[in-house]
């Protein structure tokens, strides 16, 4: 738990259904919390915990842990995707853990008969990307490909979306000078660059199409991406405020339904990060400003979750991510 101040989980699953979000990303098997969403109909993306991949490693751990964390649950609970880890840096010693720890997870789900049901993948962040502009010469950074290429032909193998994190608010704030707030926010008026034809008028379509070409250029530009996470802080560093947070969070709601330039017509799957306000979260203080929601339940900003649509929403303890899913 990352707040002190935070409902328990059956509040957390009545503030989901009661505000119709049908997705949720869950960090790690919190036992409450998968209690909690038996019978809800909620869709959970279920997070191994970066601290537990040595385990996962060990083909008979992995089978346990599916078995604890998965089947005891299912169908009661509705898991849509497992992530292996989240974030795992290529230089930290976990990374050589990865790979073993995706198989083997994969290969539990598959002898339950459930990966066609359950895709299980990995969670990573844009660090990982070396070139990002122009769009269309998206790569991955030199020094990655040896441990990732294994991974994303794992993935391709399996037909099972990549995980990706994706957040404008850093890619702003690190570069003011050259990434403007209205293209950070989806409020530019008219395209910012040019690429091959195609026009971008907003930073999150130009990082998420950079993963789309490096995945391409890795030799696997069939596989679909997912947006594991995405937000915007209300305070605690530059270019927060609440106005920005809902500005950011209302327009990226509107846009996913329509695709990319480079993959325009389809919706992308896209979790919001995350449900709540977490005082206790370690880091800069605006890592503690991400949430949607008050701890006391009240909504932070005015966003519009209803006519029929599933949204994705992430949650860090068991705090969740909310998903935005855009079959909306």
């Amino acid at each position: 738990m990352l707040g002190n101040n935070l409902p328990n989980s059956w509040e957390v699953i009545q503030l989901y259904k009661s505000n119709n979000i049908r997705r949720l990303r869950l960090y790690d098997p919190n036992q409450q919390a998968l209690q909690a969403l038996r019978g809800s109909n909620i869709e959970v993306m279920l997070g191994v915990p970066n601290d537990q991949l040595q385990n996962l490693a060990d083909a008979s751990k992995a089978q346990s842990w599916v078995q604890s964390n998965v089947v005891a649950y299912w169908p009661s609970v509705r898991f849509r995707y497992i992530a292996v880890g989240n974030e795992v840096p290529h230089s930290s010693w976990l990374a050589q853990f990865v790979l073993p720890a995706l198989v083997n997870v994969f290969n539990a789900v598959r002898s339950v008969g459930l990966e066609s049901q359950i895709k299980v993948s990995i969670a990573i962040d844009m660090t990982l990307i070396g070139v990002s502009y122009p769009p269309s010469a998206g790569a991955f950074r030199g020094d990655v490909r040896s441990y990732l290429d294994p991974i994303i032909g794992h993935l391709a193998w399996a037909r099972t979306p990549l995980l990706a994190n994706i957040y404008t608010y850093f890619s702003y704030s690190g570069n003011p000078r050259d990434i403007s707030l209205p293209y950070a926010l989806f409020t530019s008026p008219s395209p910012i660059i040019w690429d091959q034809g195609r026009g971008y008028q907003n930073l999150f379509d130009a990082m998420l199409d950079s993963l789309y070409s490096a995945l391409e250029k890795a030799g696997q530009g069939g596989l679909e991406v997912v947006v594991s996470e995405s937000g915007w802080p209300s305070a605690g560093g530059f270019g927060t405020s609440v106005d920005n947070a809902a500005t950011y969070l209302s327009n990226l709601i509107r846009h996913v339904q329509g695709g990319t330039p480079k993959r325009p017509g389809k919706a992308i799957e896209t979790y919001l990060f995350a449900l709540f306000d977490e005082n206790s979260k370690p880091g800069p203080e605006l890592e503690r400003h991400f949430g949607l929601f008050s701890p006391n339940k009240q909504p932070k900003y005015q966003l519009r979750f209803g006519g029929g649509r599933h949204w994705d929403i992430a949650s860090e303890e068991y705090n969740g991510t909310f998903p935005l899913k855009s079959d909306m």
